[in-house]
Parts: structure tokens; sequence; C-alpha cells
């Protein structure tokens, strides 16, 4: 079997004609498939997998050294009369093309050749250069007008597209936009995943595009690093720097146009395992992070121009930004996080998981905590957030800390199983105490599952409804906990129910009444006798009173409450009104 023979071919004559998608070079795929080349039968049969090529210029050539006339990128197209007769002069003219970068090869196969020499199909199988052949005769003229008016076309919709990608992030900054503002707009023009990270690889901000924050930060500390000292293994630089469409005149009538190429990659680099599109974002003049722009799914996957000048503007307008929002971005980081959490905002628990690990937070093996400290003026004018962060940073542990409302502060303790938390929460809410010391401090229960932390944030936050602001604490605490609310503390937190309002009037009232109109003290005598758990001789005791006058009170109570005091559940319903009306009137000053 003859070595032409035993080339795959792959044929392209019935294939749909098209051109390049918006933001992407034409490729040697995209001009096979035009109605003028199609019209000649091409065939592959080398090179099948490099047809992703960007065809810059198209140049039509019956020389035996083609390549000195080229810049790279071309669609060489030959009727096959100046090629070497000898296989050494083949090779010859393969490897110059092969090096000066030509796009493809393509022969037409009517005059001096009808198969293609197996020296040329061996040639172009070792350099990797597509070979084409065409069975019909076709007007190579006529195909160069063609994939020029195109390939102008294209670089003009790239120049307003630039245009636009300008006009919006100037947009952005004129009206102050902070970080989050520009990391979404970046993804949704390139359609790509979009994340900034700091100097230690924390990713601060993610913006997913056709995958979720889980597949996009899994593992991102490991991927960055690797990303940042390790070369790219996918060779985008034709892509990234753009078309070069200066390309040389041709024979006929004239084809001319100005010179346009892409965008010069200054700043965005591809780099890493992954190919990553990766710009620095600066603050004062050093380096303070990075932005980058993440490839979707596939071997193929490259970046063009448009994504470069994307990645460029979002890197200028967070500079920018850095240098205008003066809260530190790990602190605005920390303070998103905390809110989806707490309100249960994230897709999944996947994503969840994939975004505290990848702001540095232990996410396995772990036992969270959830604190809220409530203070009496607005929590970014006490300093309070950064105080505890740095408490937390010097002793080594692992929480976030943010704002979640105006007067309060969350902190989310990411613990070891076997690391005791009462001393850390005892500390951050004496350091509360210190800042504020009507501060409320209080906790939830203990989680094993970031995905329950929602639930510990939820029960710290009854536990703070319960707590009024400067109750006396137990002996060496600083913070309350779910086990502190008591029928008291539990009808504090539901003072503001009307049904709770209505009970309590609906219960004591005509007591109530009574005494003001008369005088009396029976709603004093109640709760002597409540107190003293149904006995008459303790009430007498407590309200320094005879026994003769508490009887003649109590029935004077059953008679205006219509109720008999010697039932165990009328005297549980009352002592619950009465408790609810010494809230009600005192704002809970007992609790």
């Amino acid at each position: 079997m003859s070595e032409y023979a035993e080339t795959p071919r792959t044929s392209l004559a019935d294939g749909p004609p098209g051109t390049a998608p918006a933001g992407r070079a034409l490729t040697v795929a995209d001009v096979l498939a035009l109605p003028v080349l199609a019209a000649g039968r091409p065939e592959v049969v080398a090179g099948a997998t490099r047809l992703d090529r960007p065809v810059r210029w198209v140049h039509i050539t019956e020389l035996t050294d083609p390549a000195s006339f080229l810049k790279g990128g071309e669609l060489v197209l030959t009727t096959g009369m100046p090629l070497p007769e000898d296989p050494a002069g083949v090779r010859r003219y393969v490897d110059e093309l092969a090096d000066i970068g030509a796009a493809a090869l393509v022969i037409e196969l009517v005059r001096r050749y009808h198969r293609p020499p197996a020296p040329l199909i061996q040639a172009c199988r070792v350099r990797g250069l597509p070979l084409v052949t065409l069975a019909e005769d076709v007007n190579f003229l006529e195909v160069t007008q063609v994939v020029h008016t195109l390939i102008l076309g294209s670089q003009a919709d790239a120049v307003r597209r630039t245009q636009r990608i300008h006009e919006a992030f100037t947009a952005l900054t004129l009206r102050g936009a902070g970080p989050e503002d520009v990391v979404r707009a970046a993804a949704q023009m390139s359609g790509r995943t979009v994340v900034l990270e700091n100097l230690v690889h924390q990713a601060l901000l993610c913006e997913p595009s056709g995958s979720t924050v889980d597949e996009a930060l899994t593992g991102w500390e490991r991927r960055s690093r690797a990303a940042h000292h390790g070369p790219a293994d996918r060779t985008a630089h034709p892509e990234v720097t753009g078309p070069d469409v200066s390309g040389p005149k041709v024979t006929g009538p004239e084809v001319t146009g100005p010179e346009v190429t892409g965008p010069e990659v200054t700043g965005p680099e591809v780099t890493g395992p992954e190919g990553w599109l990766v710009a620095p974002v600066e603050y004062q003049g050093e380096l303070w992070g990075r932005v980058a722009m993440l490839p979707p799914p596939g071997p193929t996957a490259v970046f063009g121009p448009q994504d470069v000048t994307v990645l460029e503007r979002t890197a200028m307008a967070l500079t920018i930004a850095r240098l205008i929002h003066a809260t530190p971005w790990e602190r605005t980081a920390h303070r998103s996080a905390l809110r989806d959490l707490a309100e249960q905002r994230h897709r999944s628990p996947g994503d969840a998981r994939a975004r505290l690990a990848a702001l540095g937070l232990p996410v396995e093996g772990t036992v969270f905590l959830a604190v809220l400290m409530d203070t009496r003026a607005p929590v970014d004018g006490t300093g309070l957030e950064a105080r505890l962060s740095h408490e937390l940073r010097t002793t080594g542990t692992a929480a976030l800390v943010g704002t979640l409302a105006p007067t309060r502060l969350g902190v989310l303790l990411a613990l070891r199983p076997s690391q005791p938390w009462r001393s850390t929460v005892e500390k951050l809410g004496r350091s509360a105490l210190e800042v504020d010391p009507c501060a409320v401090v209080s906790i939830g229960s203990e989680v094993m599952d970031l995905a329950h932390t929602a639930r510990s944030f939820r029960e710290a936050s009854r536990v703070a409804e319960a707590t009024r602001p400067g109750r006396p604490l137990p002996a060496g605490r600083s913070y309350s906990e779910l086990s502190d609310i008591g029928l008291r503390r539990l009808l504090y937190a539901l003072r503001e129910d009307t049904r709770i309002q209505e009970y309590a009037e609906r219960q004591l009232g005509r007591l109530v009444d009574h005494d003001v109109r008369h005088g009396t003290e029976l709603l004093s005598t109640l709760r002597h006798y409540l107190d003293a758990a149904g006995s008459k001789t303790g009430a007498a005791r407590l309200g320094g009173l005879s026994r003769e006058t508490v009887y003649q009170r109590l029935r004077t109570i059953e008679r205006l409450l219509d109720c008999d005091l010697e039932s165990g559940e009328r005297r549980t319903g009352l002592h619950v009104a009465l408790t609810a009306l010494d809230v009600l009137r005192d704002g809970g000053a007992a609790t």
C-alpha cells in the first residue's frame, strides 16, 4: 500500500459554508468550508488535526522559494508547478513554509499533478503543515478576494467590539464601580470565568461563566501557584496577539486596506498547565494581585484578541477601583462570603466549600461556630472588624470576619475538632465589650458541616434578639448562648409581636384596671403568690402582709379574672402573662 493511501483523508466538500465566530480569527477549516473552495472538492491529506490554525492572509505563489514573501499565517495556494522534482527539494520547500509559520498549503491537482506526490505528503506530515488538495479547478483570485474580505470585515468587527469594551470599562471607572462590578462585567463580556486573587493566591472574587464556583475554585491555591510558576501547555500566542492582515499584494484586481493588527499583549499572558490568561493588578505602583480568565474545558480552547482586551481593561479598572475603595478587598470578600453563608445564597454546598477554601479557610474536618456582635454604633466606625481580624490572625485562628449589617459584625470560626472554642469566643467577646460596653455578643451551636453554618448563624441571631443590651453576664463570660434563653429572654425576643401583647392584656387587663381605679395592689399580690409557687403563706411573707389579707386579695383576683388559682395550668398561664407584662413595661431590664 502506498504512503499516500495510508494517509487519512478528511473530505470537506460537503461541510456547511461558514465564517469564524465573532471574536475568533478565521481558521483553515473556516476557509475550506467556503463555497469558493468547496467547489474544488478539497481533501486534507496531511495535518488534519491542525485545521484550527488562524488564516491571516491568502498568498498565491508559483515560486520555488515562497517563504521569502510570507510573514506567517498565510494560506498558500499553488498549482504545484514550482514544486521541486527531488524529495530533498520538496522537504526544503515544506520546511521553509513551516518555519515561517504558514497556515496551510493548498495544491490544485489539475495541471501538473493528479495526485499529490508522496514526498510532499510525508514532509507535511513531519512538519505538521496542513496539506489540502483540490480535485477541481478553482479561481485562486476569487479565493483571495472572498477570504480577504472576510478577514478585513472580521477585523472591522473586532475594532468595533474593542471600542465597546473600552467604553464599557470607562463607564464603570467613571461611576466608581467596585471590584465586584468590574469582575462581573469582564465575565459577561468575555463569556469566560474571571477570578480576582491576591498575592497569596486567595481567590477574593469569582464570577463563573459556563461553569460553577465549585468547578472554578476547587483546589484554587495549588492550581494558581502552578499557573504562576509553570509554563502554559497551550500555545495560544497567535490567537492572543490577534491576526495580522497586512498581507502581501496579489496579482489581479488589487485588494487593499489598512494594516490591522491585534492588540499587543503587554499585560495579560497565557500561563500554567491549564492555560489561564492572567494580568497583574497594581496598588500605588506595586503589584497587589492578579486577575485570571479561565478557558472553557477542552484541549483546543484558546483566547482571542477580544479576551486580551477585556482582561487588560479589567486589570486597569481594578487598579483604579483599588485606589477609590479604601476598604481592603480581603475584608470585602470575607463580608460577602459570610453573608452568603448566613443567608444560604450559595448555589450548592460544593460552591460554598470551594469558595471558602479559595479564601484560605479549612473546610474539611472542621468545626464551625457562628459568633455575632451587635453594637450601638455602626460597626464601620468602631474599628472592631479590623481589631478582631488582627487578633484572629495573630493567634493563627482560621475565621471569616465581616459586617453583616450596619450594627452587626459576624465571625465564622473554623476550628479543629480538638481545639476549644470557648476561650477564643471569650477573647473576641471581651474585645467587643472594650469597644462598646453595651455590645451584645451571641453564639450559635457548633456544626461539623459548612452547609449547616446558616443554622448556627440563625441560632446566634435568636440569642441576640433575646438579649437586652447592657444585660449582666454570668461570671467569667462575655457572650450569651442558646442555653441562656429562659422564659423572660424568650418573651423579650418576642416583645414586638402583637400576639404577646394581646395575651398579656387578655390575662391581666382587668386586674391592672382595678388597681389603677381603686389604688389596690392586686397585681403585686398575684406576683408574690406565683413567685411562692402557689403558697399563700409564702406570698404573705414576700409581700409583708397578713395571711388574712392575702386570702382576701386572692379571692378578689379569682373573681376579677374568673379563674381558679389552685389550677397549676392557670397559674402557669398567669405567670407567663405577668412576665410578658414586665418585659413590655421595662424593656426586659432583668433579662
